[in-house]
């Protein structure tokens, strides 16, 4: 447990190793003038997982001598956010199986455009004359999921566009996949390059799925053999983008196609739960990008810096790193999630990245290839909040 302690109070530092040593987390209260700081512990580190009420995440700190007493136990409650230990208490999950923001209760409260853990460290680090970093982007990752490289190339999509009366489009796209509505990767490519040391993945999927979960395309393929080695060109990544359903299978065959792809991970319909996390861990998966409610925008791990996942149910440190994701395309447009028109999609992004900037955390963006040609705006909106990052990358 005090390596979990350990490792939270430098998260909340940014890594001010010698800052550690100046917090003391007791209850002794003859201990305090040993520290700078001193938070009080709530009782519940290390014993028991109780969700945290409003009152209990509002900062109450007071001085005696030369030391500041923290009566708001920020240990704990950046444990309860950073493990996501609120969905083992919370049983309410959509049909995807998934933990929305309607769920939580600081999606309730409305309270998700608000990193409470970076509130923390700013505090903190005032209270040690620790300088905080300064503002920026610490890192930049412009991610795509492959959920289907084309719409017409395969026989169900292609007799669905031919009953949907889309006769030209789908033989235009037969003879040539650059042709095909969904295959705008080299325009994905020149849009992305324009940021600046932007690291770029893309998501592929190779494990069984049901529905719309299902792999609309095939590994083994030209068509994919030809994706890939245009993504590879470019110096894109790869990545796992695993099923909804099913994460027990492991993505063989892409790992065989692209080694490193299994250390970077998102899955499908950004349903992530503590059970899945356990089984990214037990694979060896280093690197998660899912953290992000797929209904609302904002911060659902109440950071906007990667940290490592801590096994709520074990209290232990685990080698995952948790990413948080700031966007994704169909949040923002879609009528069952925020149904935001253009102009309200780009003001959101402003205000994720403005939080982003203030903190020094990084931005994670998720647009698939599918929705740029299709009825949204998309196409218009996602180099408008490149040009975001531009100014600043």
């Amino acid at each position: 447990m005090q390596k979990v302690i350990e490792y939270i109070i430098q998260f909340l530092l940014y890594g001010n190793e010698q800052g550690v040593k100046l917090v003391g987390y007791t209850a002794d209260e003859s201990l305090w003038p040993n520290y700078r700081v001193v938070v009080v512990p709530n009782g519940h580190m290390g014993k028991q997982i109780v969700l945290p009420t409003e009152a209990d995440l509002e900062l109450r700190i007071e001085k005696q001598g030369n030391t500041h007493i923290v009566r708001t136990d920020v240990i704990y409650n950046t444990f309860f956010y950073i493990s996501r230990a609120e969905e083992l208490l919370v049983g309410e999950r959509d049909e995807h199986g998934r933990f929305l923001a309607k769920h939580s209760m600081l999606g309730q409260k409305n309270r998700l455009m608000i990193p409470l853990i970076d509130e923390y460290s700013r505090a903190m680090m005032k209270m040690l004359d620790i300088t905080l970093p300064e503002p920026g982007f610490s890192h930049i990752y412009l991610t795509h999921d492959v959920d289907s490289i084309a719409h017409y190339r395969h026989l169900r999509g292609a007799l669905g566009g031919v009953m949907r009366g889309h006769m030209k489009q789908v033989l235009a796209a037969r003879r040539d996949i650059h042709n095909d509505s969904a295959y705008t990767f080299s325009w994905l490519i020149a849009q992305d390059k324009k940021v600046e040391g932007a690291e770029r993945v893309y998501f592929i999927k190779d494990t069984p799925g049901k529905g719309k979960d299902y792999p609309q395309y095939d590994l083994a393929g030209a068509d994919f053999a030809g994706l890939k080695r245009q993504l590879e060109d470019s110096g894109a990544q790869l990545g796992w983008h695993s099923s909804c359903y099913d994460l027990a299978s492991s993505p063989n065959r892409l790992i065989a196609l692209s080694p490193n792809s299994l250390q970077l991970h998102r899955s499908h319909y950004l349903s992530c739960s503590i059970e899945k996390m356990l089984q990214l861990v037990d694979m060896g998966v280093k690197d998660d990008f899912t953290m992000m409610f797929a209904d609302q925008a904002g911060f659902r791990l109440q950071t906007t810096r990667a940290v490592r996942w801590i096994n709520p149910m074990t209290w232990q440190l685990t080698e995952l790193t948790l990413h948080p994701l700031t966007v994704m395309d169909c949040t923002l447009s879609h009528t069952h999630y925020m149904g935001l028109s253009e102009d309200e999609a780009y003001f959101e992004c402003q205000r994720l990245l403005e939080k982003i900037h203030q903190n020094a955390g990084e931005v994670v963006l998720l647009w698939h290839n599918t929705i740029i040609n299709n009825e949204t705006y998309h196409k218009s909106l996602y180099p408008k909040v490149l040009e975001l990052l531009r100014g600043e990358s």
